[in-house]
């Protein structure tokens, strides 16, 4: 229904710097084509491809690619979702956005804005194992229902260490929390995170202060990137 899976969009005011700090981290830089009219650059680890855009949008927003847009606009909009953008004429990149029910803002595009780095330029980031992108929600039963309307796979729900349940894309898996995760998290996962949370502080990397209720922080930390965005860096399963 949505496509295929393309990356995580943010925001930043310099791309330069949100670049820089990705790359020290161990992702690698995509090759960007010219649509874009803003500074735009794109990293990835192999798992995640993450859009750095020097531009003000809602951050972050999750960009799928689809084809045919104008007619998959009318199938959207047959399932109740109201495009809250809509630009489809005949001079303009094809583009739409709407929002999940709790305020997530989703984007399809007509084509790829970059290529992705070659296999033997990939190498795992220093942040570990990309797991999800979660998303904090007052409703886990109503917005798992709508992501599996757009195609998306759910699971049962789990309760640790934060309640949640997983809905599932190629390309992605979206963790679908309870608000006490206030705001959304690129999550990370690692067989030595402590260690790994001990050199990014020695670093001079800035974290949050507090976490989310049920977070042992002797196993979990928020690192904070330039633009904002929030990465949970967490123990690795077993």
């Amino acid at each position: 229904m949505l496509g295929r899976f393309l990356e995580v969009s943010v925001a930043t005011t310099d791309a330069r710097a949100s670049l820089e700090f990705y790359e020290s981290l161990g992702f690698s830089q995509a090759l960007v084509g010219d649509v874009r009219d803003h500074a735009y650059a794109v990293v990835s680890d192999g798992r995640l491809c993450l859009g750095l855009h020097e531009r003000d949008m809602p951050s972050p927003t999750l960009t799928w690619v689809r084809s045919d847009l104008a007619r998959h606009a009318a199938e959207l909009q047959a399932l109740g979702i109201e495009l809250l953008r809509r630009q489809l004429d005949e001079e303009s990149f094809h583009e739409l956005e709407f929002q999940d029910p709790a305020g997530q803002t989703v984007a399809l595009i007509e084509a790829r804005t970059f290529s992705p780095p070659a296999g033997e330029a990939l190498r795992a980031s220093q942040l570990g194992y990309f797991e999800e992108i979660g998303i904090p929600t007052p409703d886990r039963e109503r917005s798992s229902a709508f992501w599996e309307s757009l195609g998306l796979v759910t699971f049962d729900p789990e309760e640790r260490p934060l309640p949640k349940v997983v809905a599932a894309a190629s390309g992605l898996n979206i963790g679908l929390y309870d608000p006490e995760l206030s705001r959304p998290v690129l999550t990370f996962s690692h067989p030595e995170v402590g260690q790994q949370i001990s050199g990014l502080r020695e670093r001079g990397h800035r974290f949050l202060d507090r976490l989310p209720p049920g977070l042992d922080p002797r196993t979990n930390a928020i690192l904070v990137a330039p633009e904002g965005t929030w990465l949970l860096l967490t123990q690795a399963a077993d």
